[in-house]
């Protein structure tokens, strides 16, 4: 994959994430707010289906992207037929595990299981032949379906329900067949491109990708995905069973404002990829050292802007919403959890580095050490204390904070780069000093809406400090293009 396809598809990518990220963030405030319940009953069911559906995959999708470049055009579309089927009997096994964790009487929301397992099934198959369009480089329509569709069926669910008489059962039924639709479409698109071989003999495969090296490589990926849901998504099941399912509600409501922070670094990760894989087959570390500290202190800079804003006018917006009395309760886990973001955009492609590296075993090793503190810690806050969503919050802050500081630490040791230079210590020191004038500034005569004074007094004199210092040069030279666009007009 050369740069030209990296950046335009991490323009696509972030494009179609603000598009997606737009409906969920006014869908957040103004719908799900008035059943939380609903709301932690369908995120109950999306955790579900995102600890069946690596298991129905078992890494196939990750070894269809990793050895179908190395194939012939035959035997390509062969490894994709096998995909398909190995996903079938992985689904039959994971029948037969459910139906047993069924029987469990203690288990809350077992009722939701089919739901979830329907949705699983989805997910897999999408996941399959998001792959394949990956080696197509026919990403952008496929994730547009992946993005926005359950996106817009979501608030749809809630709409039918509370205004339109639909019941619970029905809504839920609307949302899951959302995802066949999802799979339905990427399906018709994928297939114009390409045409898989319909056959049971995959003796010629496996000649040129001996079988070992294949499940060996499919189990690690495996391993990855399923320790990245309970790195990341486990409290989605965890606060149903010890909580409630309008606990599970407030909560979601915090991670989908809080995870609106973190789009601009999806496109930055994507678009860098390509160099990092360069400078490290190359050896060449004087690149990427650079390219490190800069685009972690440019995501720091975009973070630590919009998260002041969050605390300096989250309060204050949500008490002007028709929802307020429903939203204001959630303020301090948004708060733990956008500082969360912020710290994982602050560490900048730490997680590419070692992935493309020939230490690329040491994510996985990662991934496992945060599934297990995360669930570990989640358990404890959930079962011996009483601080509820809120130490569950600061349970997935200071897993992530370990997270981040053990990969800083490996990539140090490996390869002697940090993401932090002088420039960046100056960011994070003005943008924590400015935050506290703009907190501090006694502005209530502008009354309910001194929140927009507070954070446009931040806003613009930072912004205007890091265009002076030229401390963060990528917010230089967007402004710079910026206004030559305007004066050629």
């Amino acid at each position: 994959m050369d740069t030209k396809f990296s950046s335009k598809q991490a323009l696509w990518f972030t494009l179609i994430n603000y598009f997606g990220v737009l409906i969920g963030t006014v869908s957040t405030l103004f719908i799900y707010p008035y059943d939380k319940d609903l709301l932690g009953i369908i995120r109950f069911i999306d955790g579900f289906a995102q600890i069946l559906y690596p298991i129905m995959v078992l890494g196939a999708s990750t070894a269809l992207l990793n050895f179908q470049p190395k194939l012939n055009d035959l035997l390509q579309r062969k490894l994709f037929s096998y995909s398909m089927i190995s996903i079938v009997w992985m689904i039959f096994f994971c029948a037969i595990g459910v139906t047993v964790v069924y029987w469990f009487d203690w288990l809350e929301n077992k009722q939701y299981f089919i739901y979830g397992f329907f949705i699983a099934i989805c997910l897999a198959y999408v996941d399959l032949f998001k792959r394949q369009a990956t080696n197509l480089q026919k990403l952008s329509i496929p994730t547009f379906y992946e993005k926005i569709i359950p996106k817009i069926t979501l608030p749809l669910a809630f709409v039918l329900i509370l205004y339109y008489g639909f019941t619970e059962v029905q809504g839920l039924i609307f949302y899951a067949v959302s995802f066949a639709v999802m799979l339905l479409a990427i399906g018709l698109y994928l297939f114009r491109y390409f045409k898989p071989v319909y056959t049971l003999n995959y003796k010629d495969l496996f000649q040129e990708i001996p079988k070992k090296q294949y499940y060996q490589y499919s189990l690690y990926a495996f391993s990855a995905s399923l320790g990245s849901f309970f790195a990341f998504r486990i409290d989605s099941i965890m606060i149903p069973e010890f909580i409630s399912n309008a606990a599970n509600g407030d909560f979601n409501i915090g991670v989908n404002l809080a995870n609106a922070l973190m789009i601009p670094a999806a496109g930055v990760f994507a678009l860098y990829s390509p160099l990092i894989s360069e400078s490290l087959k190359k050896n060449d570390l004087s690149v990427l050292k650079i390219k490190y500290a800069d685009v972690a202190k440019n995501l720091f800079f975009i973070g630590i802007l919009l998260y002041g804003c969050v605390i300096l006018g989250m309060k204050d917006f949500f008490e002007i919403l028709p929802t307020a009395d429903k939203l204001l309760p959630i303020l301090p886990v948004l708060y733990i959890l956008g500082g969360n973001v912020v710290l994982n955009m602050a560490t900048g492609f730490n997680t590419e580095i070692i992935a493309y590296s020939k230490f690329y075993r040491f994510n996985l090793i990662a991934i496992v050490v945060l599934a297990v503190l995360n669930v570990a810690l989640n358990y404890y806050v959930l079962t011996q204390t009483n601080f509820g969503i809120i130490g569950v919050a600061w349970a997935s802050f200071f897993a992530m904070l370990v997270f981040n500081l053990t990969k800083l630490w490996f990539i140090y040791r490996k390869f002697n780069i940090l993401p932090i230079n002088a420039n960046y210590i100056k960011t994070i020191a003005s943008s924590l000093v400015l935050l506290t004038i703009a907190f501090v500034l006694p502005l209530n005569i502008f009354g309910m809406f001194d929140f927009i004074v507070r954070c446009s007094f931040f806003a613009g004199i930072f912004m205007l400090l890091i265009y002076k210092t030229g401390w963060v040069h990528e917010f230089n030279n967007n402004v710079q293009k910026a206004l030559k666009l305007v004066v050629r007009k």
